[in-house]
């Protein structure tokens, strides 16, 4: 199932971006849990768009709704529905291009897969389709942070050609990545990205960047070996995430620079356990989670949908020229930052409560 992400704690995400609504099924959620609409609406509300001038200027509220699942304020171990509707549609924008496949959009592919498409606003290739696994992530991050006091913080890295400093990965919190629009919390890497941004909106045109991850508190022996390695779950994860381009975890493709002697990382006594020294494994050896902080970085392309005018051809292969209208991202990378916390959620989740089968 294309739609569902997950083995025992699943998520199933529904709804186009100018239909009714859109929102998710959790399933495999254990009872007992405490839960209620606000537990989940302040990763929808980091998410959602029009939150400031660095975002699209489409206005949604994003009010979850539980539907089902829960009773007196606690899950009952049966699915549960939740409904964000959509209320700022306007699918009369996209009218014009309902003939003509936008450049390195998924208007060509989705024709040629299913014969038929969501015209208006990209369907279920848009971000919209993302509510569903913020909604499910902040349900998982409920669960690990209850069993193991699971920390979670994402922020921009970079955004086209400006690089961040490195924050202290054992203190970062959400208040520090969220003190500036574009939440990086390096403030005068930040400002410089925002300055961009708003040129780059101003001629039309897009930007992209990456997102970085810092996951603490997980406990040891997470992921599978061999095919079901923790790396390996959260790359899919995160490339599943749309616009992503690529995914690195601990030292990533800087390790390849490094000699052996250099890269590994010496086990130390901290505490009562083992740990390690460096940790340019990123949390994870063996494909199995090590104690350490899991660390990583997801790389994104600028939006697709762009202002200006654009040379192409439509499905006839008659050339024409596209000037996308509708309301889109300049770039994404701000509002990426509680999808891909969402998604680290999902598959630590899913991988605490794999391990406790055993």
């Amino acid at each position: 199932m294309s739609s569902t992400f997950g083995n025992i704690f699943r998520v199933t995400t529904f709804g186009e971006s100018h239909c009714k609504g859109v929102g998710a099924v959790v399933d495999g959620c254990p009872p007992g849990l405490e839960l209620s609409e606000a537990d989940i609406q302040a990763q929808l509300d980091r998410r959602r768009p029009g939150q400031s001038a660095v975002s699209t200027e489409r206005k949604e509220k994003d009010q979850v709704v539980i539907q089902s699942g829960t009773e007196n304020g606690k899950t009952l171990g049966t699915p549960i529905s939740l409904f964000v509707p959509n209320e700022d549609q306007r699918p009369g924008d996209y009218s014009e291009m309902a003939n003509i496949p936008r450049p390195s959009h998924a208007d060509y592919t989705y024709q040629m897969k299913y014969g038929i498409r969501s015209s208006s606003g990209g369907g279920r290739s848009s971000a919209r389709e993302t509510i569903g696994r913020v909604c499910g992530g902040a349900i998982a991050e409920k669960i690990l942070r209850e069993a193991f006091n699971v920390e979670i913080v994402s922020w921009v890295s970079s955004v086209s050609h400006i690089d961040s400093r490195q924050p202290d990965l054992l203190s970062l919190n959400r208040r520090e990545v969220d003190r500036n629009i574009i939440r990086c919390p390096d403030q005068a890497s930040a400002d410089r990205m925002i300055e961009l941004i708003k040129k780059t909106k101003e001629e039309k045109d897009s930007l992209g960047g990456t997102v970085s991850c810092v996951c603490r508190n997980v406990p040891v022996g997470l992921g599978e070996p061999i095919f079901q390695k923790l790396e390996a779950l959260l790359a899919q994860a995160m490339l599943s995430i749309p616009a992503s381009k690529g995914f690195e975890i601990g030292s990533g493709f800087e390790g390849t620079r490094m000699k052996g002697s250099e890269h590994n990382d010496p086990f130390i006594k901290k505490g009562e356990r083992l740990g390690t020294k460096t940790n340019n494994s990123g949390g994870v050896q063996g494909g199995i989670s090590n104690g350490e902080p899991v660390f990583f970085k997801v790389a994104f392309k600028p939006p697709a949908t762009i202002g200006q005018q654009q040379q192409t051809t439509d499905f006839e292969g008659n050339e024409t020229t596209l000037e996308a209208k509708g309301r889109h991202d300049p770039c994404i990378v701000a509002r990426a930052v509680p999808i891909v916390e969402s998604m680290a959620a999902l598959v630590l989740a899913d991988c605490l409560m794999r391990q406790r089968t055993r």
